[in-house]
């Protein structure tokens, strides 16, 4: 008898085989791996991949999706990415001057060390790829890799059952750096769709500190608004452990092309009285799903979590957080903003859960839309679920135009009415954009800003 799979389940398996063929027999650039953790990475490949095998691609009849509609993505046939030649990459665009010495650069989720330059954090923390792992840091990489909570999820599993390289950020006890670490991945094109997986794994050892710019480029076309651009599919993984008295500034910047699909995965686990801030701009890509999920394993974390999101022309853009609390004395901040314009819809979904144990949790949570056309759209579901009795919690959402009155004011000033609408998105977008630790970067997103409104 023959079996007829639903064709969520069958094209998920389409793009598994495609995930696996992209997992070379060869180590990583860098080391000879140890044998023990050669065989455990194989064994964590194998392990997801079954998972996935059980599993379909999410559609709107799921809860967590039924806002975003992925039927786009099963139109295309994606491929394996195909090597890429690194000597006509043009690379200019994407060096930031703060970090040319502390830079990490993949490429299609591979590692190109010839365009990685380290040299300026040298023996103050480990930065490179699996394959240049220490090895008393191998022995140590599987109690971190793809053990956060939430790693069954769907397009979690299918980077890890096809993940060859990651980039590894690991602080010693007590190291403080002042750098930040430039993690930079650049999707090239081809002519036909390909699939594109990234892996991130940070792990700040107690009374350490660093900031941390994840980046996220195409390496054809650096506006991302064109949208003549080749789709691709970026799939992407980003573990942060952050263990006790610990603090990671963390920034992440998606600058996909104009016709590319972008989903990724933030998890982080903070210990006893860490910090962990998170400001994630989200700019480029046909249609981009973001979940963010903070999981607090002990008393007294700090935890701020800023978004921006600008989308345009039909561009979809999602951001799911759940921060999860189970201490007492947690305090944690959110706020997420999204400009929209033409026929573009934004969706977000912030969900904070404060269980009976999180005594004394101090959470607000905010989300900010602006929508500069008629034809645009946003779905915002702010969430609280409290158990405890003695906490401070708030959550809001608001909608909202660009007010006639500071426009008339601003007009009455000698502006134009297209200067003073531009100058009020402006700074609407610039509270979260100058929080980057990069004025280089800054400059950069500030200026797409300016070209998108």
């Amino acid at each position: 008898m023959q079996m007829f799979l639903k064709p969520e389940v069958s094209y998920l398996e389409k793009l598994l085989d495609e995930s696996c063929k992209a997992v070379s027999s060869t180590v990583p650039p860098g080391f000879p791996l140890d044998a023990k953790m050669a065989a455990s990475l194989q064994q964590l490949r194998h392990r997801a991949e079954t998972r996935v095998r059980g599993l379909s691609i999410p559609t709107k009849r799921d809860e967590e999706w039924r806002f975003t509609n992925l039927s786009s993505i099963m139109k295309l046939g994606f491929q394996a990415a195909p090597p890429v030649d690194l000597d006509v990459l043009n690379m200019a665009p994407f060096i930031l001057p703060e970090v040319a010495d502390s830079r990490l650069v993949f490429i299609n989720g591979v590692f190109a060390p010839q365009l990685s330059s380290v040299t300026g954090i040298a023996n103050q923390a480990f930065v490179g790829n699996l394959g240049q792992l220490p090895l008393e840091y191998q022995k140590r990489v599987y109690n971190y890799l793809a053990k956060q909570p939430g790693s069954e999820e769907v397009f979690t599993s299918l980077n890890t059952a096809g993940l060859t390289d990651a980039a590894v950020v690991w602080l010693p006890k007590n190291k403080m750096v002042e750098k930040p670490i430039h993690l930079l991945f650049i999707a090239t094109q081809a002519g036909v769709p390909i699939l594109t997986q990234g892996r991130c794994l940070v792990v700040a050892e107690s009374n350490s500190s660093a900031e941390i710019v994840e980046h996220w480029v195409t390496g054809e076309i650096v506006c991302p608004e064109a949208l003549t651009s080749h789709a691709y599919l970026m799939n992407t993984v980003t573990e942060i452990w952050v263990e006790e008295n610990a603090e990671i500034h963390h920034s992440r910047v998606q600058r996909d092309a104009g016709a590319a699909f972008h989903i990724g995965k933030t998890a982080i686990a903070q210990a006893k009285n860490s910090r962990y801030t998170c400001n994630a701009i989200h700019l480029g890509g046909r249609l981009s799903r973001h979940n963010l999920e903070v999981a607090q394993m002990g008393e007294g974390t700090e935890t701020n979590l800023y978004g921006l999101a600008l989308v345009g022309n039909e561009q979809e853009t999602d951001t799911h957080s759940t921060i999860t609390l189970n201490h007492p004395n947690g305090m944690t901040d959110q706020l997420y903003k999204c400009i929209v314009d033409d026929k573009a819809h934004s969706v977000f979904n912030g969900k904070i859960y404060v269980s009976q144990t999180a005594q004394l949790t101090n959470a607000a949570q905010l989300n900010r839309n602006l929508l500069l056309s008629s034809g645009g759209r946003v779905d915002t579901k702010p969430q609280l679920e409290i158990i405890a009795d003695n906490v401070q919690c708030s959550h809001g959402a608001t909608v909202s135009q660009l007010n006639d009155d500071e426009v008339f004011y601003l007009q009455s000033r000698g502006l134009s009415e297209e200067a003073s609408r531009n100058l009020l998105i402006d700074a609407f977008a610039a509270e979260i954009i100058n929080k980057l630790p990069l004025p280089s970067l800054q400059h950069i997103l500030k200026q797409c800003v300016a070209c998108k409104v």
